[in-house]
């Protein structure tokens, strides 16, 4: 269960959370939908521990994620994120991308890590596009690149920033459809989106 307790955020005077509380238990999905600045993608940032918070507390599994003593990069592992920006590795083809953090956080060999990104890109649609480089895809196809990314890692939770949000609506269909079959199978996410109907359907 990730739980937010009375969460205060601000930067300078700019108050962006104010005394926020929520709580996402096993098998939710919470959809975040509101205006654009009004603190969604902050609210994300802050349980990845990517932002700290002025008061509050943020707990995933009953650990603190801001107290001192944390081993945040320990607590990440649990938490996989994606952004509205693909951030892949143009360098690298689909593949590697997703194999990456696999040999270089969980100490995989390169059979078992490949074969590991190859499952998940298979389960996300991109079986045809395993040897392919990001300039290669579309950004719909770059995007489940980096769900696939993220899912590899085993995380209990997902957190999704405005992931469709740059895409071309020819292609939002193919993410959000990617989402539900993760929501079918019981993934846990936290969703800052403006797909009002997907959000309806899925949270």
């Amino acid at each position: 269960m990730i739980k937010i307790k009375d969460v205060h955020k601000s930067y300078g005077d700019l108050k962006v959370l104010n005394g926020i509380d929520m709580e996402v238990n096993k098998g939710e999905v919470v959809c975040l939908v509101g205006a654009s600045g009004s603190g969604k993608s902050t609210l994300l940032l802050c349980v990845n521990a990517l932002e700290g918070i002025n008061k509050g507390e943020i707990l995933v599994d009953e650990i603190s994620v801001h107290d001192q003593n944390t081993n945040q990069n320990e607590l990440r592992k649990k938490l996989g994120i994606v952004f509205q920006q693909f951030n892949t590795f143009p360098h690298l083809t689909a593949v590697n991308n997703v194999s990456l953090a696999l040999k270089l956080v969980l100490k995989m060999s390169k059979k078992e890590s490949n074969e590991l990104a190859e499952e998940h890109l298979i389960k996300v649609g991109l079986k045809d596009k395993l040897k392919h480089y990001p300039s290669e895809l579309s950004g719909g196809q770059q995007q489940r690149l980096a769900i696939a990314r993220a899912l590899a890692m085993s995380p209990s939770y997902l957190l999704l920033d405005e992931i469709t949000s740059a895409l071309d609506p020819e292609l939002v269909g193919e993410v959000l459809d990617t989402l539900r079959m993760l929501a079918d199978e019981g993934m846990t996410m936290i969703v800052v989106t403006h797909e009002t109907p997907f959000a309806r359907e899925v949270a």
